[in-house]
């Protein structure tokens, strides 16, 4: 007599589960906390620096992309300024977004997740989860240039200084290199994660 084969079911990635449970949460999250006016250039290149939430998205985004390997090291950290720029001319305009300020603590956290978790999708579904994440942030520092004194000056400072947080996480991520490097890299992803986490719940 034959035993009747049963399917098991699909489990499903600790990375996906967690992103099915934050898009759930309300739009209550204040990552992205710099108001009033902003000035030009050398504000535009302090603005990472000193925000948290913005500064650890850069750092895994380069981090994920040597993770990855060569061709995403390189396409990665350019395919996040060129949608956050399209996101920030969407902040100008007033276009509405929802849930801006969830997205961008969300982006820490499952930029830092999958990067944890040592996740290696193909790199256009990489691209495609860094290009979701820029948009947000590019709104959220979008709707700040009106205020600003120079907002060219502004946004090519902001632009620099997010292209060096990129290269910082590439030379931390090739570290994986070595099998010691790559717990290092995984937990770094880890801390990504955390700080993310620390916004999301207003912790931080």
């Amino acid at each position: 007599m034959l035993a009747v084969m049963t399917p098991q079911p699909r489990r499903m990635h600790p990375a996906a589960l967690c992103l099915l449970l934050f898009l759930l949460l309300p739009a209550t999250a204040g990552a992205h906390t710099e108001t009033g006016v902003v000035g030009g250039f050398l504000s535009g290149f302090k603005h990472p620096l000193t925000g948290l939430d913005h500064l650890v998205a850069m750092f895994a985004v380069g981090l994920w992309g040597a993770f990855l390997g060569t061709r995403a090291m390189w396409t990665l950290p350019v395919v996040f300024p060129v949608v956050m720029a399209l996101g920030g001319a969407a902040g100008v305009l007033g276009v509405p977004l929802p849930a801006v300020e969830t997205c961008v603590a969300l982006s820490g956290v499952m930029l830092g997740l999958l990067v944890a978790f040592a996740t290696k999708p193909p790199l256009w579904a990489a691209a495609i989860v860094v290009g979701f994440f820029a948009i947000f942030h590019g709104h959220a520092h979008g709707t700040e240039l009106p205020n600003s004194a120079n907002a060219l000056a502004y946004s090519i400072g902001f632009v620099i200084s997010t292209g060096l947080l990129h290269l910082s996480g590439i030379a931390f991520g090739l570290l994986a290199r070595w099998p010691w490097g790559r717990i290092a890299v995984r937990a770094g992803g880890g801390v990504v994660a955390a700080v993310g986490f620390g916004f999301l719940f207003g912790l931080l």
